[in-house]
């Protein structure tokens, strides 16, 4: 066929990729299947495949399952040669482990080469009626050729995408680095994701966000690291400390060994830094289209933090501010689709708390609710200078949350381990964390009467 009346120009990646949007995708498919002709794939295992999905659907009303499909490719295939049997075969087993790429590109270039043929079909229709003078015909025929293919996507058809409910959709999680955290959601924060770490000030917001990111980065995922607190250099030299297990006092005397150890990591690591409240979510969604221009791969976003950043709309309070930009971070996870990894702070009450919970999260609570994953992290005085600490899981959309974990976290090398549950419930916690304090305070004063205090 002629490459102007058919696919063939789109090359063989576009016409398999548009087949199997066909299949997965019910709303492109009804719309699609208004102004396509099965002729317009220049490869025969193609034409068969959609003609199948085509057929499937005009005899059940809905669109075919995976379940379904697998039947019909092993028993309504008779009427085809082998060699096209089994390349009908090979095909679907491909895309069942695949996902669909440039799928937005491909539905618009394959819609409108479709529609154009639609139209250019009717005009030669109407060739024979102008010379008849048959205006109305000529028009209903124009209209009705213009109409085809128009976007038909009303939403979730609770019967028509009975099938698409009870699909496994791929999360693609990328590890915490902790094992312990991994386990309880699934094996990590997934693409479209937000997860926070809540945690006052100097307890290790950002040691925590460089230890995500690193351990993304060592499994070889591409992160984009935003600082808007502290210097690039700072950022990367922590990922240094994090990466190697050198200690940050020890980095500049080390630096030859460091280069060795972080030059083999298969993961790519981009820090911006961007002065505090000068950069806004918009900021940050241009640049990521920047990087995914020039041919980065974008697997995770983390924003230290996103507290800092400008609000694209001013609100007449703060809380309000806060809201649309966590909102707005969530966007981003969705829109890039990848984990997008972020902290805020806590109030007072959570400076020298044992367990902190939402209800310390500074600002504006309602943050916590576009959240799919919220841990805190909290350090007493006590708990600095033994490296020890404690994480809540607050919220967790894959899993359990309310569970606490102890925590070995030391600073000088940006080491944080998750470590098994123990025994202790919350209650307990806090009524440790009251007895301690009680006795701190008789020491004090013991003390204070030793020196002959009033």
């Amino acid at each position: 066929m002629n490459e102007d009346t058919d696919f063939s120009k789109y090359g063989k990646s576009f016409q398999e990729t548009l087949a199997h949007i066909i299949f997965e995708d019910r709303p492109f498919s009804d719309q699609i299947e208004e102004v396509l002709d099965i002729n317009f794939f220049e490869l025969k295992y193609l034409r068969v495949f959609v003609d199948k999905i085509f057929d499937y659907k005009q005899r059940y009303e809905v669109q075919p399952s995976s379940d379904a499909m697998q039947t019909i490719i092993r028993t309504a295939l008779e009427d085809e040669n082998e060699a096209t049997q089994k390349q009908v075969r090979d095909y679907f087993v491909k895309i069942s482990t695949l996902e669909a790429k440039d799928s937005d590109y491909i539905k618009e270039v394959s819609l409108d080469f479709c529609k154009k043929q639609k139209l250019k079909a009717a005009i030669v229709r109407s060739v024979s009626l102008l010379q008849k003078s048959s205006f109305d015909e000529i028009r209903v025929i124009i209209d009705e050729a213009l109409k085809l293919g128009t976007d038909n996507n009303f939403g979730h058809d609770y019967k028509k995408d009975f099938e698409k409910r009870y699909t496994l959709k791929a999360r693609n999680p990328i590890s915490t680095g902790w094992q312990e955290v991994d386990r309880i959601c699934k094996g990590g924060l997934g693409k479209g994701e937000l997860g926070v770490v809540i945690a006052p000030t100097g307890a290790g917001k950002s040691m925590a966000l460089a230890h995500l990111g690193a351990a993304a980065v060592n499994n070889g995922c591409n992160v984009v690291h935003y600082t808007l607190e502290l210097s690039e250099e700072v950022v990367g030299l922590r990922y240094d400390s994090c990466l190697s297990g050198i200690r940050l006092k020890d980095l500049f005397a080390l630096k030859e060994q460091i280069y060795e150890a972080c030059v083999d990591i298969e993961g790519e690591l981009v820090i911006k830094e961007y002065p505090t409240k000068s950069a806004s979510t918009s900021t940050i969604k241009k640049h990521l289209d920047k990087l995914q221009k020039k041919g980065q791969r974008i697997d995770m976003v983390i924003i230290d933090y996103g507290d800092l950043l400008r609000p694209s709309t001013s609100y007449r309070e703060k809380r309000m501010e806060l809201e649309s930009i966590y909102e707005e971070m969530r966007a981003i996870a969705q829109e890039f689709e990848c984990p997008v990894w972020t902290a805020s702070q806590t109030n007072r009450s959570g400076l020298n708390a044992e367990v902190i919970t939402m209800e310390s999260i500074s600002e504006a609570f309602n943050k916590c609710f576009v959240s799919d994953f919220i841990f805190s992290i909290s350090r007493t005085i006590k708990d600095k200078s033994a490296n020890t600490g404690r994480m809540f899981v607050a919220k967790n959309r894959n899993g359990p949350d309310g569970l606490i974990f102890p925590l070995f976290m030391d600073t000088s090398n940006v080491k944080i381990k998750v470590l098994p549950q123990t025994d202790e419930t919350f209650e307990e916690i806090h009524e440790n964390a009251e007895k301690n304090y009680r006795q701190d305070m008789k020491d004090k004063y013991k003390k204070f009467k030793q020196k002959g205090g009033g």
